[in-house]
């Protein structure tokens, strides 16, 4: 019988928060933003965190559809506003942002200028349901989901590839709620925060690099996983927001650390950043801070910074 260690407790600290002249009056919106069967109105709602190579952190404001540089320094810049619901983003290697937006698609940004356009609306037959988050293979290939409000009633939820030459193809359409997503070490498998049923699935690629086989990785108590992130040895890292957690699961899905918020349980994603890439990034979206997390193992890098 085997008998396994307790996951390894790692401590939290606040690196920033959102600046008092950039959070919005409450009730300023009137949709709120939804946290499982509530609506509530919030000041602002991080999401997306993703860094680029002179270590800025970016972050988006899902509902007032706002994005933000943040220097080293913990020094915050308003980049972009515009008219849409950012959720997902991440640094392409070249320099450029995706956007994973729940209303309008996928949009590129020009940080310099801070020019927004969207990138696609959705596939050649319909419209997303509303996307979620993304990842950038090694190749410049783009994987992200397509949430909307599927879930256990409606599990129509979808992953998709963009390819790097341009082309578009839907992996799987049978997920619900397809959330964080991140690629395994080698890049042979995706795992996907599957949030209405507390579990990451794991999707590998068969020969054709189709999705082959999706299961189970990891099944969670009590809320469902939100955001994702992989670190050189092949752990999983996983946001459990409601709970105020951050798990790390190694290759046999086992909890080897969980790392717990000093501010609050909105612990809705993650980055690894800093010098030595081994400082996670934790965004607890309910009070707007960003804490961070010193870790044993770097994160996995979406490209390498000599490219």
């Amino acid at each position: 019988m085997l008998f396994y260690e307790p996951p390894q407790l790692i401590q939290t600290e606040v690196f920033t928060s959102v600046p008092t002249a950039f959070r919005k009056p409450k009730g300023s919106l009137s949709h709120g933003v939804g946290v499982g069967q509530k609506k509530e109105s919030r000041d602002c709602f991080l999401e997306g965190p993703s860094f680029d190579r002179e270590g800025n952190l970016y972050v988006v404001d899902i509902p007032y559809s706002r994005i933000f540089k943040i220097s080293p320094e913990a020094e915050w810049t308003l980049v972009c506003e515009y008219d849409g619901e950012p959720n997902g983003l991440k640094v392409h290697k070249d320099g450029r942002i995706v956007v994973a937006d729940r209303k309008q698609g996928l949009m590129q940004l020009d940080a310099q200028s801070g020019r927004i356009e969207t990138l696609i609306s959705g596939s050649s037959k319909e419209r997303f349901k509303g996307l979620n988050d993304l990842v950038f293979a090694s190749n410049g290939d783009l994987y992200f989901t397509d949430q909307g409000q599927t879930g256990l009633h409606d599990p129509t939820g979808r992953v998709y590839r963009f390819s790097a030459s341009g082309k578009l193809d839907c992996l799987i359409d049978t997920v619900p709620s397809p959330n964080g997503i991140v690629l395994s070490p080698k890049e042979k498998a995706l795992y996907v925060a599957v949030t209405r049923t507390n579990s990451i699935w794991v999707m590998p690629f068969d020969e054709e690099d189709k999705v082959s086989k999706a299961g189970i990785f990891v099944q969670l108590p009590s809320a469902g996983p939100d955001g994702l992130a992989m670190d050189e040895k092949g752990n999983l890292v996983v946001a459990h927001p409601s709970t105020g957690l951050v798990w790390v699961y190694d290759r046999k899905g086992v909890p080897v650390y969980q790392i717990q918020s000093c501010k609050g349980v909105m612990t809705v994603n993650i980055a690894y950043g800093g010098k030595d890439n081994k400082t996670l990034y934790i965004l607890e979206s309910k009070s707007g801070s960003i804490l961070t997390a010193r870790m044993p193992v770097a994160g996995k890098r979406m490209y390498s910074h000599a490219e």
